[in-house]
């Protein structure tokens, strides 16, 4: 396609609120891969969770794009809020597929925890065929602890780099392991009137102190 990345990461979550750690992940998407686009995907509805997050789609929306503000490479897809149902990882690389031609790499980031509950996702396999899987793997991953039919995807895709030549079907771990921080626990800590600093970009902070996000949070929901 005329015009299109040369290579574009996805990034989605629920970004309830987006924090240090999710910026963090995103940059080292994009520079260890090499890719000249990181798209951050908030999800409108989250089918996975067992409660609505606690700010609105709009609202984790506008945070997202607070937060990457001027970052080079990093932008806002908003296409999971648009869509207004629960959304699913291989609708909407199937859709950024679409866009972007059959001839673009497309990188999918995910965490150990979620490539350990892969083979639950909705059409988990036609994943492979849409995009390159990157997984951000804490220290101590253990592949033995993977669903079989996960654990042979794993063995028969990884590689050590994404060279960026063929657009999907490979698996890498990425090199730079999360930071200790979830916004579970942020929200808990925001919600007890508790300092942030640093982990939670300032104009996410007074967006966030403006809408009175997250007062009542002091007991924690999933992230």
């Amino acid at each position: 396609m005329v015009g299109a990345p040369l290579a574009v990461g996805v990034f989605g979550g629920t970004f309830d609120p987006i924090h240090a750690g999710h910026l963090r992940l995103a940059r080292a998407l994009r520079d260890e891969l090499g890719l000249s686009e990181v798209r951050l995907i908030p999800a409108g509805d989250p089918y996975h969770r067992d409660r609505a997050p606690e700010a609105s789609a709009e609202q984790r929306l506008a945070m997202a794009r607070l937060a990457i503000e001027g970052e080079t490479g990093l932008v806002v897809d908003d296409r999971e809020v648009r869509r207004g149902r629960p959304s699913y990882t291989v609708e909407t690389l199937a859709s950024l597929r679409a866009e972007l031609g059959p001839g673009t790499p497309i990188h999918c980031l995910i965490g150990g925890d979620s490539l350990a509950t892969l083979d639950s996702w909705r059409r988990w396999r036609e994943i492979f065929a849409l995009a390159h899987v990157a997984v951000a793997l804490r220290p101590g991953f253990d592949p033995a602890g993977l669903p079989e039919a996960v654990a042979a995807e794993w063995r028969a895709r990884q590689v050590t780099d994404f060279p960026n030549r063929t657009p999907s079907g490979t698996i890498r771990a990425l090199t730079l392991p999360p930071m200790n921080i979830s916004a579970t626990e942020l929200r808990a800590r925001l919600g007890r009137g508790e300092a942030v600093d640093g982990l939670i970009d300032p104009a996410v902070l007074a967006y966030i102190e403006a809408e009175r996000l997250y007062c009542g949070a002091a007991t924690a929901r999933p992230t």
